[in-house]
């Protein structure tokens, strides 16, 4: 079990790193995916710098989790997948349910338990 939640968490981490590529490289198509829209050079620039950091630095900690097989490496990502589904339970909660809210509340909440069981499973050296 530990190997398979190890393989997960390094594929999470490979995945993450490359959608944090897809936002520099053509900001406005993977934030477009995600209900985002750039206006100028300052929404690009946000988009590169805020998404790309958010999924690189977890995709960056879950795949160093995964290679050395130590789950303290997991503490980051899991808080930011934590802080994110937080966000987005909030918002249905002041704005109401919205269907497009639905796929990236599950990622997260599979994520959020993939972290957690890695980091639980894995341990620390």
């Amino acid at each position: 079990m530990k190997l398979v939640i190890r393989g997960l968490v390094g594929l999470a981490g490979v995945l993450a790193l490359l959608l944090a590529l897809q936002f520099w490289l053509n900001p406005a198509l993977p934030a477009g995916r995600l209900g985002i829209s750039p206006i100028g050079a300052l929404g690009l620039a946000t988009i590169r710098a805020d998404m790309a950091g958010f999924f690189g630095a977890a995709g960056a900690f879950a795949l160093f989790a995964a290679i050395r097989a130590e789950g303290k490496w997991l503490t980051a990502p899991l808080l930011m997948i934590a802080i994110a589904l937080t966000g987005r339970v909030i918002t249905v909660a002041v704005q109401g349910w919205s269907p497009e809210l639905g796929l990236p509340m599950i990622v997260e909440a599979v994520l959020l338990a993939l972290f957690a069981a890695g980091r639980r499973l894995m341990g620390s050296r």
